[in-house]
């Protein structure tokens, strides 16, 4: 690559943010093309050098070729997620086979695996901090579990595994943002969208008017797709929208965007990744470098929830079909009709609709709520700021302390649109380390799929949106409220998997607090603060239908480990039989057998998540055991937040999990909290 082409790639550009107006297709295989050249001769170097490794001349070298390529490579995926385009992802998913062989080649290198193992010997390990301690500790375990130690002819396989199961992984994604994205349906009669919000409504008429028809266009993404399944009384057209997105990338659509086969050819390449290690299974593998121990133990736990959870659920179940039958005329409810049944009953039991409580949430307000409960709790300030952006909607935000010092950054893109995968999801731009000139500030994207504003009405949000916002702002702060200034264990690095949910799914409590809601609503058209007589409705409904909701994320789980674990893929049963199988366990509520639901789970096939599903349920009683000690002490009591901050946030990954948990809360967790938040530790009767 010559000198010009690198001193005008904007991907080669380290000194700030990502210049993401300039970043073009045609910038990314140069950039890491020179970027994994530049890494390959500094271990050259490194490797040649018979001095005694050092944490200065062999760890912070290794630190910072590292930075740069994920610094060029991150804002590639993350366009590629947020702004996706043919071009873009062509080059995307050419380069992606690049990044995975070089690191994977990297995790077997064992003269590499030497260094680490004489810095770990040498005179120098016992002065270093516990933060560097960690950080090579978990070298040496990753090295293991790269397949360092292995012979030249497994390497070679484990090297070809890592690299279909990338393009794999990458093609699972595509297939289902392609097959989401190809779906619309037109309807020009109004009558038959009966019960569907007026905000709906104009957002699918501007749909259809952008298509150049006349009507309502409505799409598979969610919020199209579940304002027709929550209030449309229309059931034929609930029945045909839920047929549509329950068999995305399924063998009911265009044959290259089935992702059956390719969820196959995952399960088999992890199956002989682990084998290869020296572990009987995935699942063993994957909870080599997270807090639980072993399968059987996973599965345990979410067979003891679901026997805890199962009589809710039922209760739960006879209720809705009762009220469906008698209320809706719905002899027999089907999965199209449960979201729509449920909110009737919802509505009739506690006299609200999700509609009225969406209205005391526009935007404007739900965020100084939110700013303003970051503040009281860890004594910082929140102000817009500005960035270059890859979207008009994008924002831009600093973090100050009291000093106003800055202390992190992140981007906002918070509405759903073609061109970005679906879900929400936190991901980090820059991460906090010292470096010779200061302390190098981080940087996070908070990315959701909420509805854009109609006309000049802001957006407004639903009160399970305002939580999602919350849950990935709390992944946020974790990334940039650490004090770690090492990278490999700063904000959420080397946090174990199984743990990273905690500080996510305690900032979800906050949405149920009066006096933080009191801060962060005005009705839309009156100005007025949420009521209580409305927030007691609220409340009174939150653990409505949790046994279902429980016994929804147990079933997920569950076949997420058990397929990891004691499932042969390929074999006498499909996946799909393996999920049925756990379905019949534990579920009451059974799909349709069109459904195909673990072809668009995207959390364990794409995400990162694989033989770690569990781990929402897990740091749940984590997340819910922390927030006790703020509720024994006052919600917004700063002296306790600053402990979180200090013990949790800061801490990021330079201790265990388990060892910042019982540092904030003074002992080990209890599930206790978890079952009384989510109203299943009395009679179910």
């Amino acid at each position: 690559m010559n000198t010009n082409a690198t001193l005008n790639n904007p991907l080669l550009d380290f000194s700030g943010l990502p210049r993401f107006a300039e970043i073009k297709p045609e910038h990314v295989a140069p950039a890491i093309e020179y970027l994994l050249a530049e890494f390959g001769s500094l271990l050259q170097r490194l490797l040649a050098d018979d001095n005694a490794p050092t944490w200065d001349n062999f760890v912070v070298p290794m630190e910072d070729a590292n930075e740069r390529v994920s610094r060029a490579w991150g804002p590639v995926g993350h366009l590629n997620a947020v702004m996706n385009s043919t071009e873009l992802r062509e080059v995307y998913n050419a380069t992606l086979p690049k990044i995975t062989a070089f690191y994977a080649e990297l995790g077997q290198n064992l003269a590499l695996f030497q260094k680490y193992k004489a810095l770990r010997a040498s005179p120098e390990y016992s002065s270093l901090s516990a933060a560097r301690k960690k950080i090579i500790e978990n070298e040496l375990r990753d090295f293991r579990l790269g397949g360092a130690e292995l012979p030249d002819d497994k390497k070679a396989r484990y090297l070809e595994i890592q690299e279909r199961l990338s393009e794999l992984s990458s093609r699972f994604s595509d297939n289902l943002l392609d097959a989401t994205n190809a779906y619309s349906l037109f309807i020009t009669d109004k009558a038959e969208l009966s019960g569907l919000p007026e905000d709906a409504l104009q957002a699918a008429a501007d749909a259809a008017t952008e298509a150049g028809k006349t009507g309502w266009e409505f799409s598979l993404k969610a919020p199209s797709y579940m304002p027709i399944m929550l209030f449309c009384d229309n059931r034929e057209l609930r029945e045909k929208l839920y047929r549509a997105y329950s068999t995305r990338a399924s063998e009911f659509g265009k044959a290259e965007q089935d992702n059956t086969p390719l969820m196959n050819d995952i399960v088999q390449l992890r199956g002989e990744e682990a084998r290869l290690l020296g572990f009987a299974n995935y699942g063993e593998l994957s909870l080599a470098a997270k807090m639980a121990d072993t399968p059987e133990q996973v599965v345990t736990f979410m067979r003891e929830l679901a026997q805890r959870a199962r009589p809710y659920a039922e209760k739960d179940l006879v209720g809705l079909r009762e009220f469906a039958a008698k209320e809706l005329g719905l002899s027999e409810l089907k999965s199209w009709d449960v979201s729509y049944a449920s909110e009737k009953l919802r509505e009739q039991r506690y006299a609200f609709s999700e509609q009225e409580v969406k209205q005391y949430f526009p935007e404007d307000a739900v965020f100084k709520g939110m700013f303003s409960l970051i503040e009281t709790l860890y004594g910082l300030q929140i102000k817009a700021s500005s960035a270059p952006i890859w979207h008009e909607t994008v924002r831009f935000f600093d973090i100050r302390n009291a000093q106003n010092e800055l202390v992190g950054q992140f981007y906002l893109d918070l509405y759903a649109r073609n061109s970005k995968r679906g879900g929400a999801w936190m991901d980090d731009v820059i991460t906090r380390r010292r470096l010779a000139t200061g302390i190098q500030t981080p940087v996070a994207y908070l990315n959701c799929n909420f509805s854009a504003p109609v006309g000049n009405k802001p957006a407004v949000f639903t009160h399970d949106e305002v939580i999602t916002l919350f849950h990935e702002f709390g992944h946020g702060l974790h990334h940039l409220l650490t004090e770690v200034e090492d990278m490999a264990v700063s904000g959420i690095n080397g946090v174990e998997w199984d743990a990273v949910e905690l500080p996510s799914q305690f900032m979800e409590n906050f949405c149920w607090e009066w006096d933080v809601l009191q801060g962060m609503t005005r009705h839309t058209e009156t100005n007025e603060k949420l009521p209580r007589v409305l927030f007691d409705k609220m409340t009174a409904a939150k653990n409505f239908q949790s046994g279902l909701g429980a016994l929804r994320q147990i079933e997920f789980s569950l076949f997420d480990m058990l397929m990891h674990s004691n499932f042969e893929a390929g074999g006498n049963r499909s996946i799909l039989e393996l999920l049925d199988e756990v379905r019949a366990e534990v579920a009451v509520l059974i799909p349709p057998e069109f459904n195909r639901f673990p072809n668009s789970f995207s959390h364990i096939f794409s995400g990162g998540y694989a033989a770690g599903y569990y781990s929402y349920k897990w740091a749940e009683v984590l997340s819910a055991d922390a927030y006790s000690l703020f509720e024994e002490n006052g919600v917004l009591n700063p002296d306790v937040g600053a402990r979180f901050r200090a013990e949790i946030l800061a801490m990021g990954g330079s201790r265990g999990a388990m060892e910042s948990f019982t540092a904030f809360r003074g002992r080990a967790p209890s599930i206790d909290a978890l079952l009384r938040h989510n109203g299943l530790a009395g009679s179910a009767a």
